[in-house]
């Protein structure tokens, strides 16, 4: 089974504008015909609540369309607020784009 990936950014501020972006961002990968969904946080160094939202709605439209979501590049700080919501139960963490085959398969 071939694997299509469409990487998007998760923004690095969380202004009105970039959150718009990436909910935009979203919704072109879920329509393409990408079957995972890698979010990227390696430019991320914080992730407030709003961001969490973004990240959850995402997920759950990702989710009825029958898509993977994989996060990648996960620092401390945002991975410690995934395990004290439980949002790391939800999402498949992963620290490169090399596992991305691996895990989506499982």
């Amino acid at each position: 089974m071939e694997l299509l990936t469409r990487t998007i950014q998760f923004p690095e501020t969380l202004d009105e504008a970039a959150i718009a972006q990436f909910h935009q961002q979203a919704n072109d990968a879920i329509q393409s015909d990408a079957t995972v969904l890698l979010v990227d946080f390696e430019k991320v160094e914080f992730m407030s609540s709003t961001g969490l939202m973004a990240l959850v709605i995402a997920f759950k439209q990702a989710r009825e369309a029958d898509k993977k979501v994989l996060l990648q590049s996960i620092n401390d700080r945002i991975k410690m607020l995934l395990e004290l919501t439980s949002m790391d139960e939800v999402f498949e963490i992963i620290e490169s784009s090399s596992q991305e085959a691996e895990l989506a398969i499982v």
